[in-house]
This record gives structure tokens, C-alpha cells and sequence, in this order.
């Protein structure tokens, strides 16, 4: 990091967050303590089957307060189904939200609160302090290491008509409380696992060569790239190590931190493009891209890049040239992913070369392309996209 950077004026925001096992036993307690009556708790089918939910029911029924359950989520959360949601909000007398899921059912109950205590449609918050009152009271319970959506001021949202995910950016956005309990991650599968873990590391690397990095976004980015490192690949193959886990959880959350003050970059303006147009799964279109990305912006932030291929294990002399440097943190990125089982490219998805002019143009116009180091034209984008194919 360099001297000159300590001068920029910076703001750091973050929820009250509980780590560590158990932490998910505690959401009625908080909920009581945020001065709720009855939460919607907001939650997908998958988590929903999971034996440790009823146990967070539970909990929340022991304290006295109502709930109000909302499964209707699907992997890119959509605008009908966050309206759809503060319907049942509205109408069953609910003062709080709990989200217990992954960064899908978190998003859309972050989108669920402003519709509620704003009384718009979700689509009209899209950019950036777009947000005029908060939500209420907001409790979210991550189940998987990567969105780190529990301490973050993003939500993004699949506007269905337009065919692209919208980002809502605001510091309304940000949770009141993240409980955060690795144990509930022992139930992942492996491939949610590897992508989830890989959208983390993207994270990390977006937040610390962002052009609104500063020294605590920095400090966090690095430390979530060291602890990914070491335990993504370590969870993969022994998913009961719940050292691995909370290592990953970790790693997620200081990743989350830095992203949610730092902002992005190229990976997720492309990401956010393919999960809007073709619904595709944010954290795999994340790991597929993320050393594409890194070729094309190297140039831009090499020092920082080399920085990211040292905290992923890399050993760079002083005298390392560009090359080399630009080789070290293609490397070990590279590596990582085969690691973990991410080997195909984007047309094991079903992306086509037909397909990268659309997507192009919604990544274009997405926010975190502002904060790339290198601001890019249309056809590089495309050329980022066709390597990645």
C-alpha cells in the first residue's frame, strides 16, 4: 500500500457481527433485543430441508416472538418474488426480517425492507444511496463462506423484464446484525463449496485493486486471500473439518468487509451480466472470470497484484519483473481454482459466442465497473468475455 493512500478520505461501515459456533442460536435473543414482535424470516428450499433450521426456528419461537416463514427464492433473487415477499410482510404484521441462507435469500430480504418502510418497487433503488429510509430491523444468518452478503451494503436483485441484475448500493443496506456460525456450512456440497469460496476470494481481490481501496479495506482483503488460501482447498477435501470451515467463513466475512467499503470491479460487472441475462450462478460465473479479469487489469495495479499473488502464497524476489509478477498471480489463482475443481469455462455454461455482445453491454453499465483500476472500452470487455468462454 502506498503512503500517499493514507491521505484519501475513506469511510468504513460494518454491522454488529457474532462469529462462531453456535452463533445461529442466538437470532431470537437479538431479535428481542432490536425490539421485535414478529419476523418474516426469509429462507430458500434448500436451507429449508436442512436438519439444523428447525433448531432455528425453535429458538426464535422460544423467546415468544411470531414468524412468518418466506421460501420463495430462487438462486438469482428476482424483483416479483421481493415484492411478493413484503406483501406477506405487510399483511401478516411483521416488524423485523431474519435471513437465514446464502447471499440469495439475504438480498432479497434486504430488498423486502426498503420496499416495505419506502412503499416502491425494488427496481427504483437501483445505483448508488438510492435509498431514502432503511428497512426494519435486519438479522441475517449466512449459510454459506462467499456472498458475505450479512455484512455488506449490496444487494442485487434480477430485474426480470430488462434481463440483468441490478445492484442496490447503500449503507440502508446493511444489516443491523450478522450471526455468523460456521457449523452451518458442514452441509454444503462440494461444488457450492469450491464457487462460493472462489466468489470470496474474488471478493478480496476486487476490494484491495479497486480505485476506492483504502488501508482498512486493504487490511481485510489481504488477510480474507491468506485464510481462503489455506483453508478452501482443505474444506473441499474434508468438508467435516469445521477448522476448514471456519476458516472459510472467516476469510468470507473479512472479504465481505472489504468489498461492501471498497467496491468492485470487472468480475462482478460480468457476473452480474451472465446471472441477469442467462440466470446463471453468480459465485461459478465469478471463478470462471476472476483470472481473466486479472490479465486484462494487470497493467493497471501491478504492484497490487503482486501484493495478491504473495497473500496467495506466491514468493516474488524484490527484483521481480513485471512478468514475473503478472505470472505469480496467474499462477496461484490459477492453481487455487484447479484445487477446488474449477477447471471449465464459460460455455460449459451454455455461453456462446452469439451471446457476449448483450452481455457486454449490461456489464458496461453495471456500477462496479467504476471502480476497476483500468476503465475499459466495450470490446475489451467482449475480448475478456471470449477468453473466458
Amino acid at each position: 500500500m502506498d503512503d500517499a493512500s493514507l491521505l484519501d478520505l475513506r469511510k468504513f461501515l460494518a454491522p454488529e457481527t457474532v462469529f462462531g459456533a453456535g452463533a445461529a442460536g442466538l437470532v431470537g435473543r437479538y431479535a428481542q433485543n432490536l425490539g421485535a414482535r414478529k419476523a418474516l424470516l426469509v429462507t430458500d428450499p434448500g436451507v429449508l430441508a436442512q436438519p439444523w433450521f428447525a433448531d432455528i426456528l425453535q429458538n426464535i419461537a422460544e423467546t415468544g416472538l411470531g414468524v412468518e416463514l418466506f421460501t420463495q427464492v430462487h438462486a438469482n433473487p428476482r424483483d416479483s418474488e421481493v415484492m411478493h415477499g413484503a406483501e406477506i410482510y405487510r399483511a401478516t404484521g411483521c416488524d423485523a426480517i431474519v435471513a437465514v441462507g446464502g447471499g440469495s435469500p439475504m438480498d432479497c430480504a434486504k430488498g423486502i425492507g426498503i420496499v416495505c418502510t419506502n412503499d416502491r418497487n425494488v427496481l427504483e433503488f437501483e445505483g448508488v444511496d438510492n435509498v431514502e429510509h432503511p428497512g426494519p430491523p435486519l438479522i441475517c444468518v449466512p449459510t454459506t463462506a462467499g456472498s458475505s452478503a450479512d455484512v455488506s451494503q449490496f444487494a442485487i436483485i434480477n430485474d426480470t423484464a430488462r434481463k440483468v441484475k441490478i445492484a442496490i448500493v447503500s449503507k440502508a443496506m446493511v444489516p443491523d446484525i450478522a450471526l455468523i456460525d460456521p457449523l452451518l456450512t458442514l452441509s454444503m456440497p462440494r461444488e457450492l463449496t469450491a464457487n462460493t469460496g472462489v466468489d470470496a476470494l474474488t471478493h478480496a481481490v476486487e476490494a484491495y485493486v479497486s480505485n476506492a481501496h483504502g488501508p482498512t479495506t486493504d487490511l481485510f482483503a489481504l488477510e480474507a486471500m491468506r485464510r481462503i488460501a489455506k483453508h478452501l482447498p482443505r474444506a473441499i477435501t474434508h468438508p467435516d473439518d469445521e477448522t476448514a470451515r471456519a476458516g472459510m467463513m472467516l476469510g468470507s466475512m473479512y472479504a465481505g468487509l472489504a468489498f461492501s467499503n471498497a467496491i468492485l470491479g470487472a468480475v462482478h460487472a460480468m457476473a452480474h451480466s451472465l446471472g441477469g441475462l442467462m440466470d446463471l450462478p453468480h459465485g461459478q460465473c465469478n471463478a470462471m472470470l476472476l483470472d481473466h479479469v486479472i490479465d486484462y487489469n494487470f497493467d493497471a495495479a501491478p504492484e497490487r497484484y503482486a501484493d495478491i499473488a504473495v497473500a496467495l502464497g506466491a514468493s516474488l524476489s524484490p527484483q521481480a519483473s513485471q512478468a514475473e509478477k503478472r505470472a505469480a498471480v496467474l499462477g496461484q489463482v490459477r492453481a487455487l481454482k484447479a484445487a477446488v475443481g474449477i477447471t471449465a469455462g464459460l460455455a460449459s455454461l451454455g455461453v456462446r459466442d452469439e451471446d457476449l455482445d448483450g452481455l457486454t453491454t449490461f456489464a458496461m453499465h453495471d456500477p462496479c465497473m467504476v471502480t476497476n483500476p483500468k476503465p475499459p472500452t466495450a470490446g475489451e470487455i467482449r475480448a475478456v468475455f471470449e477468453h473466458a468462454l
